[in-house]
């Protein structure tokens, strides 16, 4: 199959190195509107046409799919173009920076009947499938617990300060994490509350670089998440994972990643080392049952791992000709949760769902 990559910054290198590990796909051309195209076709060693823009790049190329990795706010226009011209299309999430023009783009790929596959790198780590896996056995309600602050600079301020021309880090990172809540608990958000802080005159006025939110589902569970992104983060319990039912808790122990200076990687994102299990149950004398018990999975894919892994995903949804209906309906949901957040932290108020 022929790829197109669309935006040529952090993930659209990952994915193009994906792709080119992969005998089933032919990269066709890379796309942006900088020069980071150029860069990328070094890293592959050269010989990939270059372009500037998408609808020029569609009608030389002829792909088969569409990868898109650019900001958030072109993906809506991006991906439309993409499946009218009868591509599928791989994106990175969120699947855009409004509900309606996620439900836009869900649409035309109906419409189109071609497939769309929306970049949730943590569907595919084991670990983390291990992770919600486990949650689910701890009765109910949970109580989530989630956050991932990252003390950027150099490079990674830079792209943090261009996401945040369009998104929050909230809405932007915690897609994921909102994502995640709904699997453990299979249950309907119902309300969120969040708050936010604008600590750095570099980002613009209306946006603010650090932001928690909270979420109450329908089954009594309850979740928080918290993302701050900039040179002032403090990387002290920056990586935290858990989540605790009546029967005891898990937790992701990611010593790796929670060492001093990890903040800033992109492989510590997603790393997850080993899961905590500790057994809620007592005997008469009030003392536990069971000792905790760790489970460390020996397949711990890094972040190009798991980008490869996203990508046979794809690959597998075209070929098998998989019912996506479920995956894109969890995007748009996970996204409408976030951007009830972000309404939240702008209004003071509770968001009821």
């Amino acid at each position: 199959m022929r790829v197109l990559i669309v935006g040529c910054g952090n993930m659209g290198t990952a994915h193009a190195k994906a792709y080119s590990l992969l005998p089933e796909i032919q990269l066709c051309g890379l796309v942006s509107t900088g020069r980071s195209k150029d860069v990328l076709n070094e890293k592959l060693g050269g010989g990939h046409p270059l372009f500037n823009d998408i609808n020029t790049a569609l009608e030389s190329t002829k792909p088969d799919v569409v990868c898109i990795s650019t900001y958030p706010d072109t993906h809506e226009a991006l991906a439309i173009i993409a499946l009218e011209h009868g591509c599928h299309v791989f994106i990175e999430k969120p699947l855009a920076d409004t509900v309606e023009g996620a439900k836009r783009v869900v649409e035309a790929a109906e419409k189109a009947g071609k497939k769309l596959v929306v970049g949730y790198i943590l569907r595919h780590h084991p670990s983390w499938k291990k992770f919600v896996e486990l949650a689910q056995t701890l009765g109910k309600p949970l109580v989530m617990r989630m956050n991932l602050n990252q003390q950027s600079h150099g490079q990674m301020w830079i792209v943090h300060k261009n996401l945040m021309k369009s998104l929050s880090p909230i809405v932007d990172c915690g897609v994921h994490y909102i994502d995640i809540m709904c699997q453990m608990s299979r249950s309907k958000p119902v309300q969120v509350n969040a708050i936010g802080a604008r600590l750095t005159d570099d980002i613009p006025d209306s946006n603010y670089n650090y932001g928690q939110l909270q979420i109450r589902f329908a089954d009594g569970s309850v979740g928080w998440y918290e993302a701050g992104w900039g040179p002032m983060m403090s990387e002290t319990a920056f990586f935290v994972k858990d989540v605790i039912g009546p029967k005891g808790c898990v937790s992701i122990v990611a010593k790796n990643a929670g060492a001093d200076g990890k903040s800033d990687s992109v492989d510590m994102h997603t790393n997850a080392e080993s899961l905590r299990i500790h057994h809620a149950a007592l005997n008469d004398s009030n003392q536990f049952l069971q000792n905790d018990t760790w489970i460390d999975l020996q397949d711990e894919p890094d972040h190009q791992e798991l980008c490869r892994r996203e990508q046979q995903y794809l690959l597998k949804a075209i070929q098998d000709d998989l019912d996506l209906t479920e995956h894109l309906q969890d995007a748009v949901s996970s996204l409408q949760v976030a951007l009830a957040c972000d309404e939240s932290v702008r209004s003071g108020l509770p968001v009821y769902l």
